[in-house]
């Protein structure tokens, strides 16, 4: 007879949930740290790379864009993988594919190969897939009135590595000069060592594995098979329309930032930055979209779904109108980003409670993949038109655009709001 697996407790009847959380949190914590801290210090300098190698600013969000598309792409493959073995398997591969695409972006950085980096990009975006889904892996066991929090916790984790990473883009840089590599395709050596040390820690750690072990307590005929498939999600996000919020949720807010941030180095180098000062601006960004997820995570268990989801909306159009009038005022620029990445955590947070709230159990793993699609592939179209937009109507004309995707969404909440009072969410 095989031994028993370490993944699912063996008795559903014995088993400790508080005891099985705090032994799979910190695991996700610490690989959120580490998996933050190479997409940080990567993607910090990936559109003055791409301007390098390109010799093009309108090319030049065709790196970040293809960060994010990278990220889209591989999102359902990775669900499909976390549905059929568990969360374990799909973070650990993801991370491998992030760190074998640092090192091609390496490669064509030293051979001036766009095309190649634009591969390399893209497999880079794996990381941040396996950074994103590691959020949902927080919620498989948290109780559902506490599922906000249990998200927020691990997104708040990101914060550490996130935050030092455009920070070490400069030394990460200065430590390949005597290698032929160029300064900006630095940090993607050290990206990559650090992604293949996250999938390490998840591989060797993070058990039991939280997705399986959710099913094993599931009640009899709650997490059926059939219910997983992609398609049973897809059926699931269009009978909910509070489902159908939290994805336009998600997507307009990851859209907005991702479009607005990735030109914000370009901007602020036009008006006389450094690396060093460009790096404190994103350090205070991605400040904003993590260090705050907790406060964000207790006023969506505390106060409703919604009423997060409009403070997001009031966030980023705060943000979009201080960054696109800054002008030459780096202060000002990074105010604007600031709010920017606090925004971003306010509809990344209460969006992916919403959306676990809104399905049913058995099809929560493909709707988050679906979910995490839909995000990166509408960042990815804005990633693509930042560059465009920035080189024919300027930095300014970016914000206003990025202001005005936020109108669907705040019209979407508003009517659900006045329609129908919050339901209690699903356990």
């Amino acid at each position: 007879m095989s031994a028993p697996s370490r993944d699912v407790p063996l008795a559903s009847a014995s088993v400790d949930l508080p005891a099985l959380r705090r032994r799979v949190t910190p695991v996700l914590i610490v690989s959120q740290i580490l998996g933050g801290l190479g997409v940080a210090t990567g993607i910090a300098l990936a559109a003055v790379l791409a301007q390098q190698v390109s010799g093009s600013e309108a090319l030049s969000g065709l790196a970040p864009t293809a960060t994010v598309a990278g990220t889209a792409l591989l999102s359902v493959p990775l669900a499909a993988l976390m549905t059929a073995r568990g969360r374990r398997p799909g973070l650990v591969l993801a991370y491998l594919i992030g760190a074998v695409g640092a090192g091609v972006v390496v490669l064509a950085a030293v051979l001036g190969n766009f095309p190649l980096l634009l591969l390399g990009m893209a497999g880079f975006g794996a990381a941040s897939s396996a950074n994103l889904q590691a959020r949902f892996a927080a919620a498989d066991l948290a109780e559902p009135d506490r599922r906000a929090r249990a998200i927020s916790t691990v997104v708040w984790a990101t914060t550490i590595g996130a935050v030092l990473g455009p920070n070490i883009a400069a030394p990460a840089g200065r430590s390949v000069s005597g290698l032929g590599i160029p300064a900006a395709a630095g940090p993607f050596v050290w990206a990559a060592a650090v992604f293949l040390l996250s999938a390490l820690v998840v591989a060797v750690l993070l058990r039991p594995d939280p997705l399986l072990t959710a099913r094993a307590l599931a009640p009899a005929g709650e997490d059926a098979k059939e219910g997983r498939s992609l398609r049973a999600g897809v059926r699931a996000v269009r009978e909910s329309p509070r489902a159908r919020l939290a994805l336009v949720t998600v997507a307009v807010s990851h859209t907005a930032m991702v479009s607005i941030m990735s030109m914000t180095p370009l901007a602020l180098s036009h008006h006389g930055a450094g690396i060093e000062l460009i790096g404190l601006v994103i350090s205070g960004h991605i400040a904003g979209m993590y260090a705050f997820s907790p406060v964000m995570g207790m006023l969506s268990d505390r106060l409703g779904r919604l009423s997060v989801i409009g403070l997001a909306v009031g966030l980023l159009a705060c943000a979009a109108l201080l960054a696109g009038t800054a002008g030459a005022s780096h202060g000002r620029t990074a105010a604007g980003l600031f709010l920017l990445g606090l925004g971003w955590s306010a509809g990344l947070v209460s969006g992916s409670a919403l959306l676990t709230d809104s399905v049913p159990g058995p099809a929560r793993a493909a709707v988050q993949g679906l979910s995490d699609l839909t995000m990166n592939a509408s960042a990815g179209i804005g990633g693509v038109m930042a560059g465009v937009i920035v080189a024919k109507a300027g930095y300014g004309g970016l914000n206003l655009i990025g202001a005005c995707l936020l109108l669907p969404l705040a019209a979407l909440a508003a009517r659900r709001a006045l329609t129908k009072r919050e339901p209690a969410v699903r356990g």
